[in-house]
C-alpha cells in the first residue's frame, strides 16, 4: 500500500477546504492553484491563541481542520466565547475591512489545527477585486450580524435552559449534518464550552445536558458528538418562539 506523505494529505485538505468554501467555490482551478502559494498553513495546538484581540490587522484566516473558539477574555481573565467556528470556515476578514483592531482572541479547540493565513495585501488584490467573492463576504457578515442578534436576545431574556438550547441550536444550524434522527454537531463541546458561550455555570450546563438526554431530547455520539434529535427542534423555546 503506498504510504501518503503528510505534506501530500494537507495539499488534499487544502483543496478539499476550497473548494466546499462557497467564498473561493467561485474560483477556476487556475486560481486555486495560485491559492496553494499565497495561504501559507500553520499548525496550532489545543488552547493555543491564534490572534489576540486589539492586535493589528495583518490576515484573513482559513481553518483547514479542527475548530477555534472566538473569545472576549475580562479583566478577570474570564472567558467569554461569542462563536465557535470549525474546518473550512475562515474569520478575520472584518478587521481587515474596516482597518481596526481584531474585536475578539481566537483560540485553537483541538490539537493539530491547521490555519491558514491570507496577508492582507493579498486579501485586497484577490478577494476585494473579486465581486463573486466580496459577495460571499458581505453574505456572512448579515449571517453573523443575524447570529449575534438571536444570541443577544436569549442571553438578555431567556431562562439558563434557553440559553444552552440556543447554543446547541446556533450550533446545529451553523455546522449541523442532518439526518433521519435529527442534526449532528460535528465538534467536540466541552460543558465548559456551551457554559462559556451562554453565559451560564458549567454546573447549571451539566444539569441541563442531564435533563435533555434523559427526556431524549439530545444524545452523546461516541463520548464526543451532540446529536440534537427532532424532538429537541419539536419542543417550543424561547429561541423558537
Amino acid at each position: 500500500m503506498k504510504n501518503v506523505s503528510s505534506t501530500e494529505l494537507r495539499k488534499k485538505r487544502f483543496h478539499n477546504v476550497l473548494k466546499n468554501n462557497p467564498l473561493f467555490a467561485c474560483l477556476p482551478e487556475e486560481a486555486l492553484n495560485e491559492m496553494e502559494h499565497i495561504i501559507v498553513q500553520m499548525p496550532f495546538s489545543r488552547n493555543q491563541i491564534i490572534l489576540t484581540e486589539q492586535d493589528t490587522p495583518h490576515y484573513m484566516y482559513i481553518i483547514f481542520s479542527g475548530e477555534v473558539k472566538v473569545v472576549h477574555i475580562s479583566e478577570e481573565g474570564d472567558e467569554h466565547i461569542l462563536a465557535i467556528h470549525k474546518a473550512g470556515d475562515y474569520f478575520g476578514e472584518m478587521a481587515l475591512l474596516d482597518g481596526k483592531t481584531e474585536p475578539a482572541t481566537v483560540i485553537a479547540m483541538a490539537d493539530e489545527t491547521w490555519i491558514g493565513f491570507i496577508a492582507k495585501a493579498d486579501f485586497e488584490h484577490y478577494i476585494l477585486n473579486n465581486q463573486k467573492m466580496l459577495k460571499e463576504i458581505v453574505k456572512l457578515l448579515c449571517l453573523r450580524l443575524r447570529e449575534a442578534w438571536t444570541k443577544l436576545t436569549v442571553i438578555r431574556f431567556g431562562t439558563a435552559e434557553d440559553k444552552v438550547r440556543a447554543v446547541l441550536t446556533l450550533m446545529s444550524t451553523q455546522s449541523g449534518i442532518q439526518d433521519q434522527r435529527g442534526a449532528i454537531i460535528p465538534m467536540r463541546l466541552t460543558h465548559s464550552d456551551i457554559a462559556d458561550y451562554a453565559l451560564v455555570s458549567r454546573e447549571t450546563v451539566s444539569r441541563i445536558m442531564s435533563k435533555l438526554k434523559k427526556s431524549e431530547k439530545i444524545e452523546v455520539l461516541d463520548n464526543k458528538y451532540i446529536l440534537l434529535k427532532n424532538s429537541f427542534f419539536n419542543t417550543s423555546s424561547f429561541l423558537t418562539s
